[in-house]
Formats: structure tokens, sequence, C-alpha cells
């Protein structure tokens, strides 16, 4: 399901009206929020085939804590909701017994960052998939202005439509030479700051 709705996306197409067109408008949603979580950097969910900004389970396999604090483990996305579970486990099996208990860390939700307290003896071993982490990752609620974002991109789609595939059109005699079918500066201006870590490891 997408962040934005069809009646949210229609205050930026003054010229629909109604709600016959809502079914269709709510399908490309769901599309333009794939397109902005791929350039955000945001992996393809457990459950799913695309990428998605809404608040969904994902499980990665890390190599170790990050390279600037031993005592902190950068997920590969943000915001993170919640944590069901961290294993740490050399041999992979992750087995109940590796689970790093919940107490033992605090999550930064908004930078995706699990922090071992400093009463803690535990470690985010490093090694090759040593580290499991199950988590809920996106957003509950859209941003206002990752709503905009998602709103731009999603009415200059729906527009241009008719014009799918072409550079250029002819119009009264003319040739008009079309802008390119990319995310436009405005959007990435907004959205850039939003950027998954995952680009970056």
């Amino acid at each position: 399901m997408a962040l934005v709705t069809a009646s949210v996306l229609k205050t930026y197409l003054p010229e629909i009206q109604g709600t016959a067109l809502d079914t269709e408008l709510n399908s490309l949603l769901t599309r333009i929020e794939s397109e902005i979580g791929r350039f955000l950097g945001f992996p393809i969910p457990d459950v799913g085939q695309s990428p998605t900004l809404d608040a969904v389970a994902y499980t990665f396999y890390l190599d170790g804590p990050s390279t600037w604090n031993s005592r902190v483990l950068q997920l590969p996305i943000f915001p993170v909701s919640a944590i069901t579970n961290i294993y740490v486990d050399s041999n992979r099996d992750y087995g109940a017994s590796t689970i790093i208990a919940s107490s033992e860390y605090d999550l930064d939700i908004q930078k995706g960052l699990c922090i071992l307290k400093e009463t803690s003896s535990k470690t985010w071993e490093k090694g090759y998939r040593y580290i499991k982490v199950m988590c809920s990752g996106g957003w509950s609620s859209s941003p206002a202005d990752l709503e905009h974002a998602i709103c731009i991109l999603a009415s200059i789609a729906q527009r241009s439509k008719s014009n799918a595939g072409k550079k250029s059109i002819s119009q009264r005699g003319s040739t008009i030479t079309l802008s390119p079918r990319t995310i436009p500066d405005e959007v990435k201006e907004i959205i850039y700051p939003l950027r998954s870590n995952s680009l970056y490891l």
C-alpha cells in the first residue's frame, strides 16, 4: 500500500475530478514510490518484489560493526522503527542462544543505528554474514517533504503517459523536445537527504 493516497495526489492534478481514476492513480503511486525507494537505496523487503517506502519487515546479513566505532552497528536502511532480533554467530546458524538481548543496545530510529550500551559486555563481531538483523524499516506515515516529492513525480508521470517513450512530439507544425524521463532535480533535492546508508556501505 502506498504512503500517499489518490485523494492527496489529486490536489496536484486539479484537472482530475471525482473518483473514477482512483484505482489507476493508486497503482501509479505504488510504482512511483517504488522508483523513489530504489533511488533512496531501499532493498527488497522480506515480502515483495520491489522496494517500498512503507514500514515493512527486513532481514539483513551484515559483516560487522561500523568502521568508525566497533560498538555501533549501522543498518543499511533508515528509519528503523523496531528490531525483532539481532543474532551474532560466526557459525551462521543464528540460533536462539546467539540473540543479543534488546537491553544490551539502544536503537537510533532515524539513523538506523544499534549502539551497544556502555554497560554491555557484548560485541558486534566481524566476519562474513556474522550478524543477522530482523527489523521493521520505512515509514508508517509519509513525512510532508517526502509526500510532496512523491506527488510531484506522480503528477508528472500521470500527465506524460501519452508521450511515454517519445523524445519529441509534433504540434502545430513545430517539433517540441520532451524532457528526459528521469527523476527531476526538484524531487532529488527533497529526497536526497533520505538516501539509505546501503548506498555508502
